[in-house]
């Protein structure tokens, strides 16, 4: 894949120097367009052998652009907090919002890389690794994104050469690592596992373009062309269209029997019994999170359900049995206009406990397949292709040692009318009801399809749905109670 990048391609000075003012201007109205519209943000990946010159090329956009707007960020050694999240959080947490430009100097590429070169992984996981990846990528363009990455390459000769000439300037000695000289030692793998890297990652909608590094005007100048050009592309075109894709229809069963209505929604819990279970329950849970390996878990619990259905109430009796300095909980509304600049998955990713703790959500990432659904605030190959991505995100928390416990609270329509009621007679429980509330409710038919679809595609073996019957307050705060105590006595049982 390298032999064109190691053809010794010049750039004479006076060939840069009259280029140079015509592409910074082109490149700065560019930039100046995609602030002003905001219709998507732009992610540049700078890779490539040591030395090449991707510290340089990140300098120059800098100097070319308007460094207010891009967010630059150089691969650094993994934070405690950092180390205790996902290994994509902190990826996550840097991802630049529509009209932005984010640059990134070692990447989601880099550990999958130097950890196969070094012989820490095998090649089977460094293809889960990167398949992972492709569907990272491939949602970040789906959601809008511009991803534009470059691999800039040098021979070994040229590698030789450049480290040596770094090493010789003692204004540039500095940027010489003895890890630099290591990696050289062992060009010929780094070549092999970089090839097998990009030819597997170079997509339709995120391919890589490899640079010949060893003249900087050269490369400066091809990098900066091909920035320009992606952005114009994308910039000049009309919006596409709001259409959705065709796509093949879900599957509903021909008797029209769903999940939800199996549930014993006459289930119900005596009171005195239900003081003395919650009050054991309740001890347990507080036992299991001083347990001497909880330190080694995170614990997501995500509360979703019919409106009026308890949730708050089911979450103050989680909270009641735990140290408020280890938990928090996090109440999903409408995204905020910050939230919408950015890709729909990144306001929870932020939110994500450090070992030890616990994060509850009050609502969650599953609003994308059902009120965006229902209230068509997204197209449908949005919410369709979104059960994928859900069940990746939640697939990375489990295979970081995170308990994800998802509750779905269901009550019949008569029992929320009932409540629905009671809420507009109490004065301190009026703020709950809204005219949203009922107008959700005439919608009750379209919400339990897409509730009994969300749990088919998305109750996994690893993060299954627990469907909790709560007609009955009580039995439900029980149950809710009683299934994060077995998920996690279960989870610290397997370590």
């Amino acid at each position: 894949m390298f032999e064109s990048a190691e053809l010794g391609h010049k750039i004479s000075k006076e060939m840069f120097r009259r280029e140079l003012p015509l592409l910074r201007e082109a490149l700065l109205d560019a930039q100046l367009d995609l602030l002003q519209s905001r219709r998507f943000p732009v992610i540049i990946l700078l890779a490539g052998v040591d030395c090449a010159g991707k510290g340089e090329t990140m300098n120059l956009l800098h100097e070319w652009m308007d460094p207010r707007h891009i967010e630059s960020h150089a691969l650094r050694e993994l934070t405690d907090e950092e180390r205790e999240r996902p290994p994509m959080w902190r990826y996550w947490r840097d991802l630049p919002p529509k009209g932005k430009i984010g640059i990134f100097i070692g990447s989601w590429y880099s550990a999958p890389l130097l950890d196969n070169v070094h012989g820490i992984s095998k090649n089977a996981e460094l293809d889960q690794q990167l398949d992972r990846i492709i569907r990272f990528e491939t949602m970040l363009c789906n959601e809008g994104a511009l991803i534009l990455k470059f691999w800039l390459h040098l021979s070994e000769e040229q590698q030789r050469k450049r480290l040596r000439k770094l090493e010789k300037d003692p204004k540039t000695r500095w940027r010489v690592k003895e890890s630099d000289w290591k990696n050289f030692k062992n060009y010929a793998r780094f070549r092999t596992v970089s090839e097998r890297m990009l030819r597997t990652t170079s997509t339709p909608k995120a391919p890589w373009n490899i640079v010949e590094g060893a003249d900087e005007r050269y490369r400066s100048l091809t990098i900066g062309r091909a920035i320009l050009e992606a952005l114009r592309r994308r910039l000049d075109a009309p919006a596409a269209p709001a259409a959705d894709e065709p796509l093949p229809p879900l599957l509903t069963s021909i008797d029209g029997l769903q999940i939800l209505q199996t549930l014993d929604m006459t289930k119900k819990i005596a009171k005195k019994r239900y003081d003395e279970e919650l009050e054991a329950l309740q001890g347990r849970l507080n036992l299991l999170s001083r347990h001497k390996n909880f330190n080694r878990l995170s614990v997501v619990t995500v509360f979703e359900g019919n409106d009026a259905a308890g949730k708050g109430g089911s979450i103050r009796r989680v909270t009641q049995a735990l140290d408020a300095r280890s938990y928090r909980v996090i109440p999903i509304a409408a995204p905020t206009e910050e939230e919408r600049a950015q890709p729909y998955l990144w306001r929870f990713w932020r939110h994500l406990p450090r070992r030890g703790r616990l994060a509850v959500f009050d609502r969650s990432w599953y609003g994308r397949v059902l009120v965006e659904r229902v209230e068509e605030y997204c197209s449908r190959t949005d919410w369709m292709r979104a059960y994928g991505e859900i069940n990746d995100f939640e697939e990375q928390l489990v295979r970081n040692h995170t308990v994800v416990v998802k509750f779905w609270l269901a009550i019949t329509p008569e029992e929320q009318l009932r409540r629905f009621k009671e809420r507009e007679k109490i004065g301190f429980k009026r703020f709950k009801i809204t005219d949203d509330d009922w107008r959700n409710r005439e919608k009750w038919s379209l919400y339990a399809q897409a509730v009994c679809d969300m749990i088919d595609r998305t109750s996994t073996e690893i993060a299954p749905w627990t469907l909790v019957e709560a007609n009955d307050k009580n039995y439900a705060r029980i149950k809710v109670l009683k299934t994060i105590c077995d998920r996690l006595e279960q989870a610290l049982d397997r370590l």
